[in-house]
């Protein structure tokens, strides 16, 4: 099946994100019944920290559209966003064909199980998404992150470093990277990635905020998968 993966709007700068959350905001009050409005309305929520409100307009579509993959895939995120993997969970399990799984559906059911402890499972589910849809660069980084998670650096920069390579590499894909190599003590390397994609003030609040994770154990529990 065919599908797709809403803007990216955890990447972008944080002003140019502010904008995009309003026009979306407008757009919605305007006309809450179409889905794609919907969906990017809710990604744009979550990417400001407002999971709560995405699933509540997100709630609103499951009821219009029960059977919308896409729908379901943006609900499972927020759902996720707030801490209720399972519920998530239960959402994607419902949404996965078995005799005709959707490559982003399986790709985001991975990464609920990353959150939730079960890189294995998480991993199996990644290679089948890549075998229906190779080279999509959501999925080889959310890869990447499970490595990542479980502090294989070396093996989430190999994954990484494939993502931005491919079709759809976002901007958060490329600041994931730039994230495994800080950590790996590459700070200038680190630097120049988020230097691309975001004005100083932000590439200085990153950096520090690298440094600060290079001294938490749970490092990894606040970064965006797909």
């Amino acid at each position: 099946m065919n599908s797709t993966v809403s803007p990216d709007y955890s990447g972008q700068p944080r002003a140019q994100a502010q904008q995009s959350l309003a026009e979306l905001s407008a757009r919605y009050k305007s006309n809450p019944n179409d889905r794609d409005i919907a969906i990017n309305f809710a990604a744009a929520l979550r990417a400001q920290g407002q999971s709560g409100q995405a699933v509540a307009v997100l709630e609103v579509s499951m009821a219009r559209y029960p059977n919308d993959v896409e729908i379901s895939v943006a609900y499972a995120k927020a759902l996720t966003a707030e801490g209720r993997f399972e519920q998530g969970l239960a959402v994607m399990d419902r949404s996965i064909r078995p005799d005709a799984p959707d490559w982003n559906a399986l790709s985001v059911k991975g990464a609920i199980l990353d959150q939730m402890g079960r890189s294995d499972e998480a991993r199996q589910l990644y290679s089948q998404a890549l075998a229906l849809a190779p080279g999509e660069a959501s999925v080889e980084a959310n890869f990447g992150l499970s490595f990542a998670m479980t502090n294989d650096l070396t093996s989430a920069e190999q994954h990484l470093r494939r993502a931005v390579s491919m079709r759809g590499a976002t901007s958060q894909i490329r600041q994931n990277l730039a994230l495994v190599l800080g950590l790996q003590g590459r700070f200038d390397e680190c630097r120049a990635i988020y230097a691309a994609e975001l004005p100083p003030d932000q590439v200085e609040a990153n950096m520090a905020y690298v440094r600060s994770l290079l001294t938490q154990q749970n490092r990894w529990d606040a970064i965006p998968q797909g």
